[in-house]
């Protein structure tokens, strides 16, 4: 009997949401159905913006008016029709809430229940009456610690955080909390007037003398004398010369203190922030709760020392349903005990079964992944037991080792079995294989692209010679053979003690390219985002780059490394981490601008006779700037509209109709085309277009070698995914002009990409190491490990138990060894596999 008859279809006609060329396709419900194709080939236009837009749409057009205010539409999608459509739920790729508040366990809701256990089964001291679960949680006023307010920690300014390098003297900067530029001179100046010697170690100035210039709050106001040397100052002041000025003192303490609290400015803000250090509270010792709150024990553990313990220790300690740890208890409570308990373990396993046993239930949730997150909300989905839905998954296996791969097979086929359809826009070749239909979009990417080039079971896609997801499925090309890159040196981490490392000691080959390994939570990040970075920026006398997210309103006080840097450390000059991090959070931030190719495109512009006979310079040419851009909308192109009882929508500008740019600005053209024309652009069309300008056209092209030729110039940031974000930094990166002595770092670069963009971006990457650089790449993709020169392999498991080097050597050699996970995996993908 056929799985799928006919009347268990989806069916769309005439789809034309962006790029898409009036799609017609039918899509079986009830299976696994995974969208795949290059980058900007249309897969996720047809899945999230056709499919879950007009599954959304119409669930909306049951909802009262007055409740859609409330709630984000992402807008009515370009089809004809869409027949046989359920309803549907996203779960899409996006960074955790910013904030120190949200976590794991309230993301899965677990948070919630320990705290019914604590209420209802708790053991409490005698005489201590029975609290109400919002007691429990540091995020309410009848559960927060009264000293810090829930947050677990307090932060102030202390000597190390404010000098933290007591070799120099205060004219070198010893206190490199106060201010730069010419306030910082003013309060050196003020300290020679005072009679302070600027010119000994920080180290060497008596300990009264250290207290007062960085934590007094006197302000004396004294004579400045700016140039002088202390003897000059001195005879000065004896001769009472007239001073430039009278200057104030300020402690370092109150400087910084103040700034943080007042600044409006985000990038004085956190620049104080990171001469404040983080302690735990005294009052509740970083437990964030109230001291009643903390005296109530399950099992032993106050409810903060549980979720402190990995998920799979978490699910040890309720094993059983607290049997053992309920004695003394009433009937009813040991009751609600059992029940609330089991509850939590069936969710716990859940989690576990999709590789995030590593994970405690305090983890702050901006200190994970995007794929990290999207699996909690998966297990948090089929926890759920709806029936009949639509789940349209954005790249579920990002982030994932191919170790746990069938672990999220298994977990997508319960949410199937349970009678619902699963929508999955994927780039993992084994999902693909495992799917029971695929939708292969393409042949290329934005206006080349947009074309279902196969629907049906993976086999039939064999046959498709357009495919360039075919290529791949079926007989993958080898990871490029050649003779292992010898190091020209070694760049060594001593003792390194971060998150689950535990004094752990690495190396990494300067000169090649090198790969670091491991199931998620193994360390790998750990190891290299933050220790490795951390140490070498330090060494280079750089800040460390800011935190993942730094939109909190809680100060971002990093996470310090412990450990040392050795080896051939001169042999770097330079440090270049390339994240996944936003490149703009507002529309007006772009890929043009962010690239810095838009200056010169303005300068042409500039330089046409109808701008020179008007007086136009570059600036006119810009969106941001009021005399070249349309007023209506001050150069944003769309205008919100309020509709009353229905949220806002945003429009195309009614002056300007999207170009930005008033009628003045858009009269002057080059090679006929208008400035708003250019930025209409995709990259691959800009490149013939300005093949003739220099410097337009490298910046062009590199962008188009690294896979985005299909992105418009005027692409808004905030439209762009992580993966999208990380390869136009390092675009950006690779116009510089190499001089062999950079560090490069990247998290997961093939995050969101195809194989077949995989192999463009590799070239990129291997042409960086070709002219003397080091790359190292925390990388899941076995075929790029597999094209590496060394590869350090981190575990052998995730959490407490990872934060090791199980092996490190070439690629054939890290596959040969006994104890790696990651090793069968990349067996396979050497080029000297059958």
């Amino acid at each position: 009997m056929d799985r799928h008859p006919l009347d268990r279809f989806v069916r769309v006609r005439g789809a034309r949401e962006h790029n898409l060329r009036g799609v017609d396709v039918d899509i079986p419900r009830d299976a696994l159905v995974v969208f795949s194709g290059v980058s900007g080939s249309g897969k996720s236009s047809l899945a999230f913006g056709t499919l879950y837009a007009e599954a959304q749409r119409r669930y909306f057009e049951s909802v009262a008016p007055y409740a859609r205010r409330f709630i984000d539409q992402v807008g009515v999608p370009a089809v004809d029709a869409i027949e046989g459509l359920p309803p549907a739920i996203a779960l899409q790729q996006q960074r955790g809430t910013p904030g120190a508040r949200s976590s794991v366990g309230s993301v899965t809701t677990l948070s919630n229940l320990l705290r019914m256990l604590y209420s209802r089964a708790g053991t409490y001291p005698a005489h201590q009456p029975m609290l109400h679960a919002e007691d429990f949680s540091p995020n309410t006023p009848q559960g927060a610690c009264p000293s810090c307010h829930g947050l677990g920690r307090v932060y102030d300014a202390t000597e190390r955080s404010m000098v933290p390098d007591d070799s120099l003297t205060i004219r070198e900067r010893a206190v490199a909390a106060w201010p730069l530029a010419w306030h910082g001179q003013n309060l050196r100046d003020i300290l020679v007037t005072l009679g302070h010697d600027v010119d000994v170690p920080w180290r060497d100035l008596p300990k009264k003398v250290r207290h007062w210039i960085l934590f007094t709050d006197e302000q004396p106001t004294v004579p400045v004398y700016p140039g002088f040397t202390p003897a000059e100052t001195r005879a000065a002041l004896r001769r009472k010369t007239e001073p430039a000025y009278q200057g104030t003192f300020t402690s370092a303490r109150r400087h910084v203190l103040h700034t943080f609290a007042t600044s409006q400015s985000p990038l004085m803000k956190r620049r104080a922030a990171q001469y404040l250090a983080a302690s735990d509270c005294p009052v509740c010792h970083g437990k964030r709760l109230k001291p009643e709150s903390l005296s109530v024990t399950f099992g032993g553990l106050d409810i903060a020392e549980l979720s402190q313990l990995p998920l799979d220790r978490l699910g040890d300690v309720l094993t059983g349903g607290g049997e053992g740890l309920v004695t003394g208890l009433t009937e009813e409570r040991q009751v609600a005990a059992q029940r609330i308990a089991t509850d939590v373990l069936d969710r716990v396993h859940l989690l576990r079964d999709l590789g995030l046993g590593y994970l405690s239930l305090d983890r702050a949730t901006p200190t994970l992944s995007p794929g990290e997150l999207q699996r909690l909300r998966l297990a948090t989905q089929i926890r759920s037991n709806l029936f009949g839905v639509v789940y349209v998954l954005d790249e579920p296996s990002a982030g994932l080792h191919p170790g746990d791969g069938e672990a999220l097979r298994r977990a997508l086929g319960r949410l199937r079995e349970a009678g619902n359809t699963l929508f999955v826009v994927e780039h993992d070749l084994d999902l693909m294989r495992h799917a029971d239909w695929l939708v292969d979009v393409g042949p290329d990417a934005g206006e080349l692209g947009g074309t279902v080039l196969y629907s049906g079971p993976p086999e039939g896609l064999r046959g498709v010679a357009a495919s360039h997801t075919a290529k791949y499925l079926f007989e993958p090309p080898p990871a490029r053979a050649r003779p292992a890159r010898a190091a020209r040196g070694w760049l060594r981490l001593e003792g390194i003690t971060r998150n689950n490392l535990q004094g752990l000691d690495a190396a990494f080959p300067l000169g090649t390219f090198c790969a670091v390994t491991g199931v998620s939570g193994s360390g790998k990040s750990s190891l290299v985002s933050q220790a490795l970075v951390d140490l070498v920026a330090t060494h280079l006398g750089q800040d460390a780059p800011p935190p993942a997210d730094d939109e909190s309103d809680e100060p971002e006080v990093r996470v310090a490394t412990r450990g040392r840097l050795r080896g051939d450390t001169a042999a770097v000059r330079r440090l270049v981490q390339v994240d996944q991090k936003p490149i703009g959070r507002t529309p007006r931030s772009n890929l043009a601008t962010y690239t810095g190719l838009f200056d010169p495109v303005r300068k042409l512009f500039a330089a046409t006779p109808a701008a020179r006979s008007r007086k136009y310079d570059a600036g006119r040419f810009s969106f941001n700037v009021p005399k070249g851009r349309c007023e209506t909308c001050e150069g944003e192109g769309f205008v919100s509209v309020e509709l009353l009882f229905l949220p806002s929508v945003y429009a195309p500008c009614p002056t300007c109709h999207g170009a930005r740019y008033n009628t003045a600005t858009l009269k002057v053209t080059l090679r006929g085309k208008t400035i708003a024309d250019v930025l209409h652009m995709t990259v691959d069309e800009a490149l013939a277009f300005f093949a003739e300008d220099a410097a337009v056209e490298r910046p062009l092209r590199l962008l188009q070698q690294i896979g985005l030729g299909y992105l418009r110039l005027g692409q808004p940031a905030t439209e762009l995914s992580g993966g999208e974000a990380q390869r136009i930094k390092l675009a950006t990166e690779l116009q510089r002009v190499q001089r062999g002595d950079t560090l490069y770092v990247l998290d997961e670069p093939t995050t969101g990409l195809h194989a077949a963009d995989v192999d463009r971006l590799m070239a990129q990457l291997h042409g960086l190491v070709e002219a003397g650089n080091t790359v190292v790449v925390v990388e899941h993709e076995m075929r790029v490990v597999a094209g590496s020169d060394w590869v350090v392999d981190i575990g052998p498991g995730a959490g407490s138990a990872g934060g090791r080097i199980v092996a490190a050597g070439t690629p054939e050699q890290v596959a040969a060894a006994p104890d790696s996970v990651t090793a069968p995996f990349l067996a396979k993908a050497l080029p000297s596999a059958d």
